[in-house]
């Protein structure tokens, strides 16, 4: 290592700890080097094109056609693929790691490259939570105000006020909204498929 490439170093690990002190300071968290070098909103601008207060991890990959409505979170280690248009509503929060997709290389892996990669729009509605690791196949829709539970794999339509988990992805239970905000998160009855009383969101 010569002597300019050993400075470098110092300089970048000096910089490394300025910023680390400087987050844990302000956030009490440490993050990933470059999440401490790149500043979330500037980049949800960057790709909006204007301040509507999205938020876009530096870890996370955006390729292709993709819109975000205002105040939408995107968190890190996630994937938004925007190849047959992608589409994620306002004020909704993607967690940790989810990949949304909107094509698929199934038959073209199968066939040995013989029949073609498909491809079909995805859309994610307003207000909706979609936890850590969520799946959403190509071509699915989400409604307005739902939940997808922690590594749900989403393969069809959920309508709006779904509360869905699983892999496959299955409806369990319902979001209410009252006028002045309050929500209830109401549970079906795991046998008889009637709701039951409303869960701490």
């Amino acid at each position: 290592m010569n002597e300019q490439t050993k400075e470098l170093l110092a300089a970048l690990r000096q910089l490394h700890a300025e910023l680390r002190d400087s987050t844990r300071e302000r956030f009490k968290r440490i993050n990933p080097f470059c999440e401490d070098l790149f500043e979330w909103r500037e980049r949800g601008a960057y790709w909006t094109g204007d301040d509507r207060g999205v938020t876009i991890y530096n870890s996370t990959t955006v390729v292709g056609d993709v819109e975000i409505g205002e105040q939408t979170w995107i968190g890190p280690y996630c994937s938004l693929d925007g190849t047959a248009g992608l589409s994620i509503g306002k004020h909704c929060s993607i967690s940790l790691g989810c990949q949304l997709l909107t094509h698929d290389t199934v038959k073209q892996s199968l066939s040995g490259g013989k029949a073609a990669a498909e491809y079909a729009p995805t859309k994610i509605g307003d207000c909706c939570f979609l936890g850590s690791y969520v799946v959403v196949l190509k071509g699915v829709t989400i409604g307005d105000h739902c939940v997808v539970g922690a590594s749900s794999v989403v393969t069809r339509d959920v309508p709006s006020h779904a509360i869905v988990v699983g892999a496959p992805a299955r409806r369990i239970g319902t979001v209410h909204i009252e006028d002045d905000g309050e929500v209830s998160l109401v549970y079906r009855e795991a046998a008889g498929g009637e709701e039951q009383g409303p869960r701490d969101g």
